[in-house]
């Protein structure tokens, strides 16, 4: 394995734990502020979490494309 795809192996990682963080902290949030709980509010947070988490890194690819870090 070549330097540059371990490397992006490890990158990839990293923003996915970071997206994933992300998503389930703002679902998170937004159900403890709704006052839902129970099994319902972790289907609903597990929902919300991985839409934020997927607009995360899809919009972190389009950023870093649009600057040139990544083709």
């Amino acid at each position: 394995m070549s330097e540059s795809s371990r490397g992006s192996i490890v990158g990839s990682i990293i923003a996915i734990l970071i997206c994933g963080v992300a998503g389930g902290f703002a679902a998170w949030m937004l159900v403890a502020k709704l006052g839902i709980d129970g099994v319902i509010g972790a289907f609903i947070a597990a929902v919300i979490g991985m839409i934020v988490a997927t607009a995360l890194w899809a919009g972190g690819a389009a950023l870093l494309r649009a600057v040139g870090w990544i083709r």
